[in-house]
């Protein structure tokens, strides 16, 4: 049947000689060692006080207070326009059921 043609690679024409690039070698310095960096102290563990323990707890039930009652109101505010466009598909269909029974 039909076979599709692989185009050929084109041949350049003319004569193509490479760029010619004279790398010129580089000597390599080797400096007097240096002193070694000063080590940075390690960083002392985290301690909880009861105090800070319990500003911890109360900061964490707060946020997920807040996050609830964001995600709560946006779900009543689905319900309730979710319950207006049923109403509404309610008085339309009522509406031209009675105009065909006249």
């Amino acid at each position: 049947m039909l076979r599709p043609k692989v185009p050929a690679m084109p041949q350049p024409t003319g004569l193509i000689t490479p760029p010619t690039r004279v790398v010129e070698p580089t000597a390599v310095i080797q400096h007097a060692q240096t002193a070694p960096a000063p080590v940075a102290p390690a960083r002392p563990a985290v301690q909880l006080t009861p105090g800070s323990a319990i500003a911890l707890v109360g900061t964490g039930a707060a946020v997920v207070l807040v996050v609830g009652v964001v995600l709560v109101s946006l779900l009543l505010a689905v319900a309730i326009t979710a319950a207006s466009v049923a109403v509404c598909a309610l008085v339309i269909r009522s509406l031209t059921a009675s105009q065909h029974r006249r």
